[in-house]
């Protein structure tokens, strides 16, 4: 069979040829990325994922050649053969590596055409993702993309090398699985050989690698494949890769240590940049209470202040009666925001409803009194309180919300972050790394009116409060913990439930009827009769990670072929309608609602 390139076989890269390789012949391949005529002499940047290099065809040295070469246009794919020489005084590029040379080309190949493109193949296109995610194939073939994708692979290899070295063991876990609840939608797949059946896709491979330790293999690790039918967002994709480990007779200590370190020596090696071990620590409680939310941003101040019992009993209603109701009230100190027009405040007002909270209460602090429609209300003895508390001085612009903690907590601290943006106060350059420990166990849910697992119904609580679990579930704290880097979550886990008993008390708090949990998990209460050793993990998402450190401000930016908002490929147009054939081999009739 002809082989389209002959002889002709790559030699370098198009990001490698430097002054010490003048005078070499070589064999570069790529893609046109621009095409230039200079009173004859054609130039051309060929381009391949390592760079670019300036390759030349001039009529004096190969006239058969040069002219072959007016065909060129963008996006063509080349092979040429040429002789290293230093590019001519004045048109040396000191911002490109190979920016000293050029190829004085002897040999063309064309190896194929290409249609215009949509959009030019670089960095600063100003372009639709719309149109990004379609040509996603020529998307794929920019600089910056190119970047983020190798970062990822980097650092998969690093993460593997690393668990390999700590005696981990990568066993891959079922994709088609039997559905279990774990908190979102799954995706269902009808068994042909099976009527009526479904296998649904792994959420996680949570009950597998527990299935994994009781089998008694220690320590075990994937970078795997899992899937959510859930809304989307930026950092949220149905189907997203998470480095996924669990470890044998161990406690969080010994999790916490082994992520930790991975954490540190994978931004060393990727990035260069050497993190401080020990990372801080705050306890659920103690994240909400300061920054509102269980992932704190700690590259700036700017934290919560409770003052409930300071305004209790005051005559601004407002906040009296939500206190009286079981509610708190906090506040933000804007330092120095005393400028802020009624207009931003409104805007700031508008922000906080997207999280349920019905106000936001100011008080602008001047030199010599409190400008606000509420200042009226407090006492001199409530006032010098909140100066205490808050800290209140000359300039300041003080937020308030009253409702129900968790309204209160997440409206305040989702307006902390939105605050440090727009005042500048985050630094960009910082890597800020928090454990999160001593979740709640359960939390209640308003819509289903019943209780859920904060994390999964596979996580153990806290030993002094397993008397807590049937008559005040709310109050039992968990063994999980989180990692959060920079306000975002990158991991999750804890120590998983080992004994029979104890699951199903679990399960029972949760709800479950012991007919379902043996019908949904008799599996797994079965292997944990078997000897199960005391066991517990963590996941990282790995998509949000690579986010991180590539400074991307979505997933979709590191990943290959993301799919929209929607939860579509427009690329390959998935999903797509199926046959009738099709759906009749599945047992399956499509009823449209």
């Amino acid at each position: 069979m002809a082989d389209i390139l002959g002889e002709m076989r790559r030699t370098h890269s198009c990001c490698e040829l430097g002054k010490d390789d003048i005078g070499k012949e070589v064999v570069l391949m790529g893609w046109v990325q621009r095409r230039r005529d200079h009173g004859g002499v054609i130039f051309v940047d060929l381009r391949d994922r390592d760079g670019l290099t300036q390759v030349v065809f001039n009529p004096d040295v190969e006239k058969d050649v040069h002219a072959k070469a007016h065909a060129i246009r963008s996006e063509y794919v080349l092979a040429v053969r040429g002789k290293v020489e230093h590019r001519p005084e004045g048109m040396v590029n000191p911002k490109r590596f190979t920016g000293e040379i050029e190829i004085l080309v002897t040999e063309l190949k064309i190896l194929n055409f290409a249609n215009t493109p949509p959009f030019l193949i670089e960095d600063a296109i100003d372009v639709s993702e719309t149109i990004r995610l379609k040509y996603r194939h020529l998307d794929l073939r920019r600089p910056s993309q190119q970047k983020n994708i190798i970062l990822r692979h980097k650092a998969a290899a690093f993460i593997r090398e690393y668990l390999n070295e700590n005696r981990f063991l990568e066993i891959e876990t079922p994709v088609l699985t039997r559905s279990t609840p774990e908190g979102a939608r799954d995706y269902l797949v009808p068994s042909r050989v099976n009527p009526g059946q479904f296998y649904a896709l792994p959420q996680s491979p949570q009950i597998f690698k527990q299935l994994l330790m009781i089998s008694g293999f220690d320590r075990y690790y994937q970078i795997v494949r899992c899937f959510r039918d859930e809304d989307l967002r930026a950092d949220r994709q149905p189907e997203f890769t998470q480095i996924d480990m669990e470890m044998s007779f161990i406690g969080e200590e010994d999790v916490m240590r082994i992520a930790e370190k991975m954490m540190i020596n994978l931004f060393k090696e990727v990035l260069d940049i050497t993190l401080k071990p020990n990372f801080p620590r705050f306890s659920y409680d103690e994240a909400v209470g300061r920054y509102g939310l269980d992932k704190p941003d700690t590259r700036f101040d700017l934290e919560l202040k409770d003052i409930s019992d300071i305004v209790k009993d005051s005559d601004f209603k407002v906040f009296s009666n939500v206190v009286k109701k079981g509610g708190i009230v906090k506040v933000l100190n804007a330092k120095g925001c005393i400028d802020f027009s009624r207009k931003e405040i409104d805007d700031l007002a508008d922000f906080v409803t997207v999280y349920r909270a019905k106000g936001l209460a100011w008080i602008k602090v001047k030199p010599d009194e409190w400008q606000s429609p509420i200042t009226k209300f407090f006492s001199d003895k409530e006032k010098k309180a909140m100066v205490d508390r808050i800290g209140m001085e000359p300039g300041d612009l003080i937020l308030f919300v009253a409702d129900q903690p968790k309204v209160v907590n997440e409206a305040l601290g989702h307006l902390r972050n939105h605050l440090g943006k727009k005042l500048g106060l985050v630094d960009a350059n910082a890597f800020n790394f928090v454990w999160v420990t001593r979740f709640p166990l359960l939390e209640y849910d308003e819509n289903e009116k019943r209780y859920q697992a904060m994390h999964h119904p596979f996580t153990s609580p806290i030993e002094e409060d397993y008397g807590k679990l049937a008559d005040d579930p709310l109050t039992v704290k968990s063994r999980a913990y989180d990692l959060v880097l920079n306000g975002s979550e990158i991991g999750g886990g804890s120590i998983r439930i080992h004994q029979r008993d104890l699951q199903e008390k679990v399960f029972e708090a949760l709800g479950m009827e012991k007919e379902t949990y043996e019908e949904k998990f008799g599996f797994l209460l079965d292997a944990l009769d078997s000897g199960a050793p005391p066991h517990g993990g963590i996941a990282f998402g790995f998509d949000r990670l690579v986010m991180l450190l590539c400074e991307q401000q979505s997933i979709r930016d590191v990943i290959a072929f993301p799919k929209t908002q929607k939860a579509a490929c427009l690329l390959t147009q998935a999903p797509s309608e199926t046959s009738k054939k099709q759906l009749e081999e599945l047992s399956l009739k499509l009823r449209i609602l």
